[in-house]
């Protein structure tokens, strides 16, 4: 869905009213009662929701974000523009580069696209060891995620406990629809990533992303070679 053809109707209006209040009701107890608390900010229109509830309500709530190293020039766009609306300055890790050195001598620059394994031995070099870096220390991690994204995350809880980085998380997002954390933006004048009105509606590094066509899954533009049960990055898998 393009943001731009969005209708928002009395009823969506009321059903993102409705919500906004439940998750500025669990964001408040997350800042209250599970200090410290970081959000994990990919910069997607979700994280976008999120952030600016966070900085209006002038939660303790750490919001940083991963530089893969192969982001979009948009999405460093949008990094640039939160900074300008709401004076926020990203708490910003990267990369081990022994890990990507190792990867790219190994494999090669793209060597992701060769198999499961190997995308996924990417994303653990440029994601998820910079992420476990982020949650060190933390009691809680608040995410993005919507249950309606993809098949991996049906049934998404709005708090579970993640056992691979030892702490609690809450996706506070889990029931919105498309159509409300769009609402929400638009409603809010909140900044997102240029890519969304170019049918991006899930957004990574550059090399994985691509636009999708009318009709087709939200995720389909990510890892758009691979089976939908594989399409995560193991930022977000159990164990």
């Amino acid at each position: 869905m393009s943001p731009s053809l969005l209708n928002i109707t009395p009823e969506l209006t009321a059903s993102v009213a409705t919500k906004t209040k439940a998750v500025q009701a669990l964001l408040a107890d997350i800042a209250a009662n599970w200090s410290t608390a970081a959000f994990a900010n990919s910069l997607g229109a979700e994280d976008m929701v999120l952030t600016d509830l966070i900085v209006k309500a002038k939660l303790p709530i750490e919001i940083f974000s991963l530089d893969t190293g192969r982001l979009p020039l948009e999405t460093y766009d949008l990094m640039d523009a939160l900074r300008k609306h709401y004076g926020l300055k990203l708490k910003i890790y990267f990369p081990q580069a022994e890990e990507v050195e190792a990867f790219v001598r190994n494999h090669g620059i793209n060597g992701f696209y060769d198999s499961v394994t190997l995308r996924k031995a990417c994303c653990h070099a440029r994601k998820v060891e910079p992420l476990k870096r982020a949650l060190a220390g933390k009691r809680a991690w608040v995410t993005g995620l919507r249950a309606q994204q993809a098949t991996t995350r049906t049934g998404l809880p709005f708090r579970e406990y993640d056992e691979g980085n030892g702490l609690e998380k809450f996706n506070p997002l889990s029931d919105w629809t498309e159509k409300e954390v769009w609402a929400y933006i638009k409603q809010n004048d909140v900044p997102y990533n240029a890519l969304h009105d170019k049918f991006y509606p899930s957004i990574g590094c550059a090399p994985c992303t691509r636009a999708i066509s009318p009709g087709e899954d939200v995720r389909a533009g990510r890892w758009w070679w691979e089976n939908p049960e594989t399409k995560e990055c193991g930022l977000h898998v159990k164990g």
